[in-house]
Order: C-alpha cells, then structure tokens, then sequence
C-alpha cells in the first residue's frame, strides 16, 4: 500500500513563486449583468503557495554553508531521541508505561521544532511529540509521566514554556492560538509553535485555529508532521489536497513544504516562519513529510496496514543517516565522537529504567490539583466523597 514516498531531490533553496498576473476581468456583454460591485481578490495567492517539492538541505551544495555546531547539536539530539524512544517502548513491554507513540523517523521533526525556539516562546506539542518536549529542556522521565497514568502532565508548563502533551486530536492549537494573540497584544516578543500529525489536520480545531490565527495575524507556526497514517487511514482517504502545505493557502498564510527526515531543513524553514511571526508577519503552516517507523503505539499492529517494503524505503531516508552522511563528509564528527554520543544516549536511557522501575508513591487526592485555578462546586464534592472513601479504607 505504497501512498507516500521519500521526497525526490529537489533544488536547494525555497521554489521562487513568481507573482501571477491578476486576470483580466470580461467586458460586460451589454446584457446588464455585471460583477458583483466592488469585489476583487483580497490577496494574491501565488506567494502563499507551498513548493513544487518538499525543501531539503542535506546532500545539497546548501549544506556546505550550515552551521557546524548547529549541526552537531542536532546530531547529538536525534541519537538521544532514537534512544529514549527505543526505551520508552520497551517500558510500555515491561508494563511500567500505559502506553507510548513512538516518534522513530520523526526525530528530526521534533528536534528542530524545540531547538528553532527562543526561550520566551512557547511549544504546545501532541501526545507523539515527547521528544521535543525533552529538546526544549524539560526533565526526560517527567515527561513520560502522563502516558504513565500518573500525573495530569508531569512537568510545570511555564518552567519550559511547554504546554502539556495533549491527546486529543488538534485541540493544542487553538490554545496556541490563543496565547500567541494574547502575547501580541501584550506586546511581549513570544511566538508559539503548535505540532500536529497529518490526522490532525481532519479535525475541526484545525481548521478554526488557522483561521482565527490568519484573521488575528497571531505569532504562531503550525507544524504538521505528514507521517503518512492517522492510525491506519492513509493520507490519500483523508483529503484531496495536493499537499497540506496547500490549506494554508485557504486561510490566508504562507505554506511551506520540507523534507520532515532532513533535520537542518527543518530548523531553517521553521526558524524563518518563528521570525516571521516574531516580526508581525502572522502565522505559517509548515508541512514536514515524514514517517512513522514504528506502530501508532504498542497497542497496533501497522503490518495490517501497511506493507515492509514501503518501511523499508523510508528506512533508507532515516534522518539520523542522512546528517552523519553529511557530518562526516565535512569531517566534523569521527567514529569517537559518534561513540561518545552513543554513550551518552544510554546514560539516558539507563536513567529512564532506573526511575521508571521504582514504583511511584502516588496521592488520589492529587487527582483535583491544577484542574482549575478554583475548584468548582462539583470538583469540591467529588474531592470530599474520595476523601471520605479513603478514610473509611484506613479505619479498616
């Protein structure tokens, strides 16, 4: 079932869009009919329009011109973000996670999206976007937390200026929205950048959060991450649209199209639409194609629905791969450095079974802490009726 492919080379830099000229309205036929007074288009679309093919860096004489130390941290963090999913999955076998959505192909998604923000700004990831959560500096097992089943979100979202994971489909980026309007009309120098999968994109608060965002022209950037399944349903069975890239066109802001498994492309076409927000320039939808490697989460089997081969071509466009290519053509990483990395990423992991195989002291109470910033009538009642059933318990 092959639906969608590694991206085909396309030139470095962004596709120039031409401006088209505007058509020339017919002469009236003399029949009376004429226009409908005063319209005319609001905007050209021409330069909203996403490019022909997805924009990558990698493997391009664009490359050449990269940071070194950008590229090296964004080496380091994807090995680090293939680790903890590895381990990640492999506590949700040992029963010590609920569950978890492995982001494995992903990492470069992910890793650019925290490291593209400065720290005033705010990231409002999805439940899959874990990695990004850690990049952008929160605790690794704190953010594991919800998808034990222990805590509301695990982590202090202004700490990081991390919302928390959210597992509803696209309800994230209303609220991104919404602090991203709110933060200019305080004047305060914050953008805020929503992550959403390809299935998100069915979703109404999609929609109606790009559209309040284009109207307002509020800080924010849209990432889609186009991994190619919403669970089991393909991308072709949820829209017609020549790519998501091609929505924004609809509501008014800038797409743009990326390789999602190129990891220096991504920052840079992300950083430009954080400044462009930054700058009052509104929001940007960004389409990342991607894949996803592994299963939607240790609940599914995707060879259901998909087939090997299609995995295995993606396998061979494994983000990680393609930027040490990159870092040892430029001779700035060795076979001792890439250990050293290595290393590191299982001091990470061997934190992460550590902590996560000491069972947690919990309080049920807690259960009514930060629901609301004043419990209501009803919260208060049910808190009293817990509280009753567990001092009945220790009078046993």
């Amino acid at each position: 079932m092959a639906h969608l492919s590694p991206p085909s080379p396309a030139a470095a830099g962004p596709a120039k869009r031409s401006a088209r000229p505007a058509a020339k309205p017919p002469e009236s036929s003399g029949s009376g009919h004429t226009p409908p007074p005063g319209w005319h288009a609001r905007i050209d679309p021409a330069p909203l329009l996403p490019e022909p093919e997805p924009y990558r860096l990698l493997g391009t004489p664009a490359a050449r011109d990269l940071d070194p130390a950008l590229l090296c941290r964004l080496y380091e963090e994807l090995v680090r973000g293939r680790r903890y999913n590895r381990q990640a999955t492999a506590l949700t076998q040992q029963g010590r996670l609920a569950v978890y959505p492995s982001s494995t192909g992903q990492e470069a998604c992910q890793v650019a999206a925290a490291l593209a923000l400065r720290p005033q700004d705010w990231l409002f990831p999805s439940y899959r976007d874990t990695l990004a959560v850690v990049a952008r500096g929160v605790d690794p097992v704190q953010a594991l937390t919800l998808l034990r089943g222990d805590w509301h979100t695990g982590y202090d979202p202004r700490a990081r200026h991390v919302a928390p994971l959210c597992t509803p489909l696209a309800t994230q980026l209303p609220h991104a929205v919404g602090l991203a309007h709110a933060a200019r009309l305080a004047g305060d120098d914050t953008v805020a950048l929503a992550m959403v999968g390809d299935g998100g994109t069915s979703e109404g608060d999609f929609h109606e959060a790009l559209n309040f965002a284009a109207v307002w022209r509020a800080p924010v950037v849209f990432l889609i991450q186009n991994n190619g399944f919403a669970i089991s349903v393909p991308l072709e069975k949820q829209t017609a649209a020549p790519s998501l890239a091609h929505k924004a066109v609809g509501y008014g802001m800038p797409g743009r199209l990326v390789d999602g498994n190129d990891a220096p492309a991504v920052h840079q076409v992300l950083t430009e639409a954080i400044e462009r927000a930054r700058t009052g320039g509104g929001p940007t939808l960004v389409e990342a194609v991607t894949y996803r490697i592994d299963a939607h989460t240790n609940a599914d089997d995707a060879t259901r629905y998909r087939e090997a081969a299609e995995v295995e071509a993606w396998r061979a466009h494994d983000p990680i791969d393609l930027l040490e290519r990159e870092l040892r053509d430029r001779n700035l990483i060795d076979d001792a450095r890439t250990k050293a990395v290595a290393d590191g990423a299982e001091e990470l992991a061997a934190r992460l079974r550590e902590e996560m195989n000491a069972d947690p002291v919990l309080d049920p109470m807690e259960l009514f802490d930060h629901v609301y910033a004043d419990q209501t009538a009803q919260l208060r009642e049910q808190a009293a009726q817990l509280r009753a059933e567990l001092d009945a318990e220790e009078d046993r």
